[in-house]
């Protein structure tokens, strides 16, 4: 199904979950040596990214709904790693602060923030 979206809020939406792609693609070497799991849910971030930009750009509910699942998913397992840890990969309570860590957190924040406003936007 297609919705009308505002071009603004396409274009946010694209470049947002592009970039919450490519961080966790560019981290995604670095993270097998964590699990390597870990490194390849990573990759399928940055797949399922591109996947979702097309579908926002062509103007598919779907593309948002699988923006707001990988920006969703991705915060939840940043907030994981860094309190609880994930499966074989113990807790880094002192990694809040990476560089591509806080930028990727930005990204999906924003994102969310841009999926919420488009929501709120079609109830007017």
């Amino acid at each position: 199904m297609m919705t009308k979206t505002p071009k603004i809020f396409l274009w946010f939406g694209i470049v947002l979950i592009l970039i919450i792609g490519l961080i966790h693609v560019i981290d995604a070497k670095d993270s097998m040596s964590d699990a390597v799991y870990k490194g390849w849910l990573f990759y399928a971030n940055g797949a399922a990214a591109l996947v979702a930009s097309f579908g926002i750009y062509c103007k598919h509910d779907w593309g948002w709904t699988l923006g707001i699942f990988i920006a969703t998913a991705s915060l939840i397992g940043y907030v994981m790693s860094r309190t609880v840890g994930l499966p074989y990969v113990p807790a880094e309570p002192d990694a809040w602060f990476e560089p591509m860590g806080v930028a990727s957190l930005i990204a999906e924040i924003l994102f969310m923030a841009v999926f919420m406003a488009r929501v709120m936007k079609g109830q007017r």
